[in-house]
């Protein structure tokens, strides 16, 4: 579970009520894209034929550019969760990423899925390396738009517990 009971207003877009910008809703989803996109070798080294999670990572950077319905680019994030369930590990972990940022334009706060499960899906892939999960946290932070950087650190300060402690330092 990576979304929180109760609701950041700041990751909630201004139409729902919120405070988030369509621009940096837009920066949130290409974000978790390019954090899925780090490890999606992991997946496609164990199921080369499923193209299910590089689908999802093209849909939430096709919705971001407007160039894709919000329900499409969420359809084919459930897809990369479905080619996920039978698999075990960094692969698994490597397709959930990609499932979560296609569906970072439905709920902005699955950017952090996108990007905990990549981390996971470091760790995974290189059990013996203690520092894979806290590097991979440090190369998807430095891919962050100065736009959204304050908003995204802190947000992972604020639910880290709920995801798997994986961007603690």
């Amino acid at each position: 579970m990576i979304l929180p009971k109760v609701r950041d207003p700041r990751l909630v877009t201004i139409r729902r009520g919120g405070l988030l910008t369509d621009a940096d809703h837009r920066l949130l989803s290409l974000w978790a894209a390019t954090c899925a996109e780090h490890v999606l070798h992991l997946f496609e080294a164990e199921a080369s034929s499923d193209t299910r999670p590089r689908d999802a990572i093209d849909a939430a950077r096709a919705w971001a550019r407007g160039e894709m319905r919000m329900m499409d680019a969420r359809a084919r994030g459930g897809l990369a969760m479905g080619a996920a369930r039978p698999l075990q590990g960094a692969a698994r972990f490597a397709a959930y990423a990609a499932g979560q940022a296609a569906c970072v334009g439905h709920v902005a706060e699955h950017d952090l899925g996108a990007s905990a499960y990549a981390i996971k899906a470091a760790r995974a892939a290189h059990p013996h390396e203690v520092d894979a999960g806290r590097l991979e946290r440090d190369w998807q932070r430095d891919q962050l738009d100065a736009r959204v950087r304050a908003l995204v650190l802190d947000d992972q300060v604020r639910r880290n517990a709920i995801c798997w402690g994986v961007f603690e330092d």
